[in-house]
């Protein structure tokens, strides 16, 4: 648990807004963020995240990189025929922030995190009636629960990108997906570690200069224990009943990780 003396600190004002977002009392000190991240695709490659899990069923080697560098940005490929080690699902996802060879950074109970990034969603990345995420903040570890997830998921045969605290049952936000696809999409999300309680979560994507959606929820339990990792790519299960899945790919450019200070 957050001491109080840490939560006052950590929820001073940034330009007034980002503490209220956090949920987190104001002080007279004015936190800032700091940039501790900025990893360029071309010049960093796949050594921008703590680990890489390409296939790691070696389910389809023809298929193999499915994780990549495409000038500065990352690509994601999946194939339908792709297979994790459950085999009832699939996975090509990237995890953490590292910052060198032997480094890595950790985000721990108390502190407030921003990560940053453009998103462009073909329209053969489609919503499905079982989870597709496309991030995830998780304890790392085989078997952890996933504590925040970014999905595209099939609503009353709507296609829609929502943002959920999967563990509490809490939605956070929801918006239609078509009007974002093929194009770059911009993501802002902002997260306190804090356990019961002591957590709170933002979320935001913008479409050129216009927020399509800015949601925020505080109060809430954004910790299982140990740290949160961020991942990235696709996860999705093949218990789609729409007929969505195929063959497609995602990328992710300009990746930067900030820390609320």
């Amino acid at each position: 648990m957050t001491n109080p003396s840490r939560r006052a600190l950590l929820g001073a004002a940034v330009g007034g807004a980002v503490a209220a977002t956090a949920g987190l009392p104001a002080t007279a000190h004015a936190a800032s963020w700091k940039l501790r991240w900025s990893p360029s695709a071309s010049g960093d490659g796949l050594g921008a995240f703590e680990t890489v899990e390409d296939d790691r069923a070696d389910s389809h080697p023809a298929g193999q990189p499915h994780i990549f560098v495409e000038g500065d940005n990352f690509r994601f490929n999946m194939h339908t025929v792709d297979r994790d080690t459950a085999t009832d699902r699939q996975r090509q996802e990237v995890t953490g922030l590292r910052t060198g060879s032997g480094s890595y950074l950790k985000w721990l109970p108390g502190e407030t995190w921003r990560v940053t990034y453009r998103m462009y969603i073909p329209d053969s990345l489609k919503a499905t009636t079982s989870f597709t995420h496309i991030m995830q903040m998780k304890q790392p570890g085989n078997g952890t629960s996933p504590i925040v997830v970014q999905s595209l998921r099939r609503v009353s045969g709507v296609q829609t990108i929502e943002l959920k605290l999967p563990v509490a049952g809490i939605l956070v936000g929801r918006t239609d997906l078509e009007p974002l696809q093929n194009k770059w999409i911009d993501v802002d999300f902002r997260i306190t570690i804090g356990d019961g309680t002591s957590g709170s979560v933002r979320w935001i994507l913008k479409d050129g200069a216009s927020a399509v959606i800015d949601r925020s929820k505080s109060g809430v339990d954004t910790l299982l224990a140990d740290r949160v990792r961020p991942k990235w790519g696709i996860y999705r299960s093949l218990g789609d009943t729409s007929g969505s899945l195929r063959d497609t790919h995602l990328l992710l450019t300009g990746m930067r990780g900030h820390q609320l200070v």
